[in-house]
């Protein structure tokens, strides 16, 4: 176990001895702001850190009090793992999965988005770069229709998958034919709460960082701001100032938050569903149209007045999209938060921490829920969702438990 510790604080160290080298590789392949490609990559090291010094506590033997001599629960490694890896954050999905794979003993071959195979071999490379066994990582470089059979090779001991739902349930179905674990990140909707006695201010800088961040393709961006009817003007208007004075460009030009999407087909996508939102009655506040020129460019929108039945209320809007929804009361909030067919995170803003803290812990339905701040990924806290986010736990000793025989051992 200690190999495999010195191994994670190697990876680490590889990371940032070349990280503007590999920052600059997502942002062209993909279009994150260049900062924030910068900001991803040092994230990886420090989880890569963070399960070197905790994960032999997490691993070590649980001793468990029975009649018997000696009793206890070991963690045994189930072999390798297929991880199945979205373009989003082309580092931080790879390497949150890799750390506990790895600290737990198991292999690990990644089939990356096709859109960043640049970012797929240079995770590759760090590997070799720290040294680490031959067999232990792979990076290959298929399509998505071999997926199926790579699944399915009794090599494979579990599968790993982020991505859209849709594909989840493929992935899933093959795996559990082939009574394989699986663990699954989904998509997301994530309902940001606005109550009346909310800070409105932190309430709109938070929603608008964390609706914009990555230019708005995270599966844990904040996807509808729902706000009761007391609040809802002035922090529409306040939203609205915020979208408009947005730096919105080049991913490349450091002082620019918001880049392009990672694809036209993405962008194309998009628009769609916010043409349909507007054509169902959603009222445009700004952006909402396709620039001309090169690039996948799609500009920070918002739209408000959105109801059930719009696609900007039923579905994930996967960009640089928010939308506001008016609710008449905390109690209605809570029901149009939980109306969607995910459950990955959400958010609550209110003066009482401890009514929040509540609603948080018994009625809403999600992964997580973050009291008057975004929802965020931390090595120290799990993270996954229910419902049509996926099921199972990546980060924290959690993930660590995933892909491993969790052995009972009885000595008389």
């Amino acid at each position: 176990m200690k190999e495999r510790a010195q191994l994670l604080l190697e990876i680490a160290k590889t990371i940032r001895d070349d990280l503007e080298k590999y920052a600059h590789i997502s942002t062209a392949e993909m279009g994150k702001p260049i900062a924030q490609s910068r900001g991803e990559l040092e994230k990886c090291a420090k989880t890569m850190e963070f399960y070197a010094k905790e994960g032999p506590r997490f691993l070590a033997n649980e001793m468990v009090a029975t009649e018997a001599r000696k009793s206890f629960v070991s963690y045994q490694p189930l072999g390798v793992v297929l991880a199945v890896m979205p373009w989003n954050f082309p580092y931080w999905q790879v390497f949150r999965a890799m750390a506990p794979i790895i600290m737990s003993g198991n292999a690990m071959i990644l089939k990356h988005a096709s859109n960043v195979s640049g970012c797929a071999v240079n995770i590759e490379k760090v590997l070799k770069k720290a040294k680490a066994p031959k067999g232990l990582f792979q990076t290959l470089l298929v399509s998505s229709a071999e997926v199926a059979d790579i699944i399915s090779r009794p090599e494979i001991s579990a599968v790993t998958f982020t991505g859209s739902t849709v594909a989840g349930k493929k992935v899933a179905s093959i795996a559990a034919q082939h009574l394989k674990k699986q663990v699954l990140e989904l998509g997301g909707s994530d309902a940001y709460i606005v109550l009346e006695d909310a800070d409105i201010n932190l309430a709109v800088q938070t929603c608008f960082d964390a609706r914009f961040v990555n230019s708005g393709q995270s599966c844990v961006a904040a996807k509808r701001f729902i706000v009761v009817k007391k609040l809802r003007k002035e922090f529409e208007a306040k939203m609205l100032a915020k979208v408009q004075q947005a730096s919105f460009g080049l991913p490349t030009d450091e002082s620019n938050a918001i880049g392009p999407m990672a694809r036209k087909d993405l962008r194309n996508e998009l628009h769609q569903q916010v043409e349909k939102s507007i054509k169902s009655g959603a009222k445009l506040l700004c952006g909402g149209f396709i620039p001309e020129g090169k690039g996948a460019f799609y500009p920070p929108t918002l739209l408000s007045g959105v109801k059930k039945g719009m696609a900007a209320y039923e579905e994930e809007l996967f960009g640089p999209v928010a939308v506001i929804i008016e609710a008449k009361d905390e109690k209605e909030a809570i029901k149009i938060a939980n109306d969607t067919e995910y459950g990955l995170g959400s958010a609550i803003f209110s003066k009482n921490r401890k009514h929040a803290e509540m609603m948080a812990q018994q009625l809403i339905q999600a992964g997580s829920c973050f009291i008057n701040a975004a929802v965020h990924s931390d090595p120290r806290l799990p993270f996954g969702g229910i419902k049509n986010s996926g099921y199972g736990r990546e980060l924290s000793s959690f993930a660590l438990k995933e892909f491993v025989n969790i052995k009972t051992i009885v000595v008389q």
